[in-house]
């Protein structure tokens, strides 16, 4: 079998996730890494064996000689990194959000359909098998028609140093900067949990009101080159085109919460409760027959394939995957109308 060779471009801390699950795949060979930090480039090549290093997606396109691309730049570099991959032919799996913008999301989705190449957001929740099955039994109809949802991504690293020190290291300051290219917890959670509800209830956005909360978190809103300005807590009211409507939030100020998503939602026919809590899939039903008790029954969960594993299987077999860059636009027009509607719609009350 012909090694699928994998190109890694961003070499930050999430890259280390793309290039261990790439070197536990037999035929898959990690061949370059590209990024704009040498430091960082080599010290990451180091430690995956990896031989070949480029200061851009230009230099590598000029050697060429890879197939597929993990494209894990921060979410401002998505699109001027993807699209010259697209236009060289190259298989391409990007970190969420797509893009910052729908317009540069669709221009993405649109350059893949006609490069006809294998395309992946890696919405990582994706992987867990609870998200998976619900999904699966609601489309099967097992819940009846859906009504309403709620869902939450909630994290704390803002207030306790579990994952390290948020005012001192880049790999967290980044996250807080628009003008690093962060879209705030809305980008980088809140299109998880977007997708985590709208991908189990079957059916995207059709309305969306919102509300962004940025707090004071260093004097005068500045560490360093870093401006404190992306958002730090979103909550979001959503109605779904089949006519369900819910409630979604997200924070990175959740205290005694590391790292939990929860997804309830409820049909005519019954409820299901998804979670993901301290690294643990759990998947419990209200079905037909213990509504009347309100009785909440354990699932059982089929193992599932990573995006990671889904990704090299379509391209070894020619086929298109999900979720794709047309997924990836959506959910960018759902966080781009979140942003309009927190600029145009809040009124304050007189007291």
């Amino acid at each position: 079998m012909k090694p699928v060779r994998v190109l890694i471009v961003g070499t930050g801390g999430m890259a280390n996730a793309h290039a261990e699950a790439y070197a536990a795949m037999d035929g898959v060979e990690l061949v370059g890494g590209v990024d704009r930090n040498p430091d960082n480039l080599h010290a990451f090549n180091a430690k995956h064996g990896i031989t070949h290093a480029f200061d851009s997606v230009v230099d590598a396109l000029e050697w060429g000689e890879f197939d597929a691309v993990s494209n894990v730049t921060p979410d401002a570099v998505h699109f001027p990194t993807t699209m010259p991959l697209l236009a060289a032919g190259k298989h391409v799996l990007c970190e969420k959000p797509l893009a910052v913008n729908h317009g540069e999301a669709v221009q993405m989705a649109e350059a893949a359909f006609h490069a006809g190449v294998v395309n992946m957001v890696n919405l990582t929740y994706r992987n867990i098998p609870a998200v998976m099955e619900a999904a699966r039994l609601v489309g099967a109809g097992t819940i009846g028609e859906v009504r309403h949802f709620e869902a939450s991504y909630l994290q704390s690293w803002l207030t306790q140093p579990a994952w390290g020190k948020w005012n001192e290291e880049a790999q967290w300051l980044w996250r807080l900067s628009s003008k690093h290219g962060s879209l705030g917890v809305l980008g980088d959670v809140g299109v998880h949990i977007l997708d985590f509800a709208t991908f189990v209830a079957g059916s995207n956005t059709e309305r969306m009101s919102c509300r962004l909360r940025t707090f004071d978190k260093a004097p005068g809103g500045q560490i360093g080159e870093y401006t404190l300005d992306a958002n730090d807590s979103a909550t979001m009211q959503v109605q779904l085109h089949n006519g369900a409507v819910g409630v979604v939030h997200a924070s990175r100020m959740a205290s005694g919460h590391l790292n939990d998503l929860r997804l309830r939602i409820f049909g005519t026919k019954g409820g299901l409760d998804v979670r993901w809590e301290n690294d643990q899939s759990i998947l419990r039903a209200c079905l037909e027959g213990d509504l009347m008790e309100a009785t909440w029954q354990d699932m059982p969960l089929p193992a599932v394939k990573t995006n990671y594993v889904r990704f090299i299987e379509a391209i070894r077999a020619g086929e298109a995957v999900l979720p794709d860059f047309d997924r990836g636009a959506i959910l960018q027009q759902a966080l781009d109308a979140a942003v309009a509607s927190d600029a145009d719609s809040c009124r304050d009350l007189a007291i």
